[in-house]
């Protein structure tokens, strides 16, 4: 069956970084887009960020400059590096896989359960 993991999630303070992994199992890891989301308390889920197979990669407006996705096809993984972290950006984040890159943040196939990230100010 197929299975994400995330791990990294913590307590941070506002302008801190805060590296998350996903570990994934049960599927051709090199052919799957990997992504981020996160979902803050009381509000929308909401896309953060997308790797393609080859490399490609894409972010929301707010992760462009602060966010680096990134992915070891070895290891079957998938890391978002955040710096300059804002009490905004605290929820639960939650590593996914896709078919599609161009159709990544409607279209999800798997889903992990979420790691949750606190940014104090």
């Amino acid at each position: 069956q197929v299975q994400l993991v995330e791990s990294g999630g913590g307590l941070v303070q506002a302008g801190g970084s805060l590296r998350l992994s996903c570990a994934a199992s049960g599927l051709m890891f090199s052919r799957y887009v990997m992504g981020w989301f996160r979902q803050a308390p009381g509000k929308e889920h909401e896309f953060v960020a997308a790797i393609s197979w080859s490399g490609g990669r894409t972010y929301s407006t707010d992760s462009v400059g602060r966010f680096t996705i990134s992915r070891d096809n070895a290891k079957n993984t998938v890391d978002l590096q955040m710096n300059s972290l804002k009490p905004e950006d605290t929820g639960v984040y939650y590593c996914a896989a896709g078919g599609s890159f161009l159709n990544i943040r409607t279209h999800v196939e798997y889903w992990g359960k979420g790691t949750l990230v606190t940014i104090s100010s």
